[in-house]
């Protein structure tokens, strides 16, 4: 990042901007707080903690931080959260290109979360309505969301989980993931990454259906459609939101 760009001139506001960014990519330990932020481990525990006061930062079950409530109620009185926003046509798009139902997960805590839905209209099909909470330890989202996590966050994730270092690795590799039967057996899905602004991957976007549908090798298939949506909303994202002015 670049620190002149990117400071207001009010020190305290952009020390605690820089504490909501680096707590983006998930969970986030009090130590990881300071390597990402660069800021002295004395002042991120004290910024942390009066973000909390205000519920802009919450703990999570381990003591964790993680983004507080008081964002969602203030994204929702601005009108509209932008990753759904933008996730909309993307995930028409998506289903029409593939015949299959699409989904966007974001990750809150331990779990992921579908946030955006584009339902199959007919046929077999794998229903995951928005709202619905599934584990981070198996499926071709959970691998997206957990594979360009830092090494720590990434052997935490691993702990109990359906797929390997290895296929992270690959993920990495390829920029998508596949599974089959890991979330559900006889589901097959494949899910490539959504990056903000800054950056870091802050969701997944999967299609998932009946092996017998999709094959043993989805992502052959479908990975190239995935890719694209998940570009499709990057970009979106990226864009500057109207009514502000953007730096030269």
């Amino acid at each position: 990042m670049d620190t002149e760009r990117s400071s207001s001139g009010v020190g305290v506001i952009d020390k605690a901007a820089a504490v909501l960014n680096a707590l983006e990519a998930g969970p986030t330990s009090l130590a990881q707080l300071v390597t990402t932020t660069g800021l002295a481990r004395p002042t991120v525990h004290r910024l942390a903690l009066a973000l909390i006061h205000h519920r802009l930062v919450a703990r999570d079950m381990h003591g964790r931080f993680v983004l507080g409530n008081r964002l969602v109620e203030l994204a929702s009185g601005a009108g509209e959260d932008r990753l759904i926003a933008a996730a909309s046509a993307a995930l028409l798009s998506l289903r029409t290109t593939t015949g299959e139902s699409a989904q966007v997960f974001r990750r809150q805590g331990d779990w992921r979360v579908c946030v955006a839905s584009a339902e199959r209209p007919i046929g077999l099909r794998d229903t995951i309505p928005v709202g619905t909470k599934l584990s981070m330890k198996g499926g071709s989202a959970a691998q997206v969301l957990l594979a360009w996590e830092d090494h720590s966050r990434l052997l935490e994730g691993l702990e109990g989980a359906r797929f390997t270092p290895a296929v992270l690795a690959g993920v990495r590799r390829r920029g998508w993931a596949q599974s089959l039967g890991e979330r559900e057996p006889g589901v097959a899905s494949v899910s490539a990454p959504v990056r903000g602004p800054s950056g870091r991957v802050i969701a997944a976007v999967s299609i998932s259906g009946p092996i017998d549908r999709l094959t043993r090798q989805p992502g052959r298939l479908h990975a190239e459609a995935v890719v694209h949506a998940a570009a499709t909303i990057t970009a979106a994202l990226r864009k500057p939101s109207d009514g502000g002015d953007e730096e030269d």
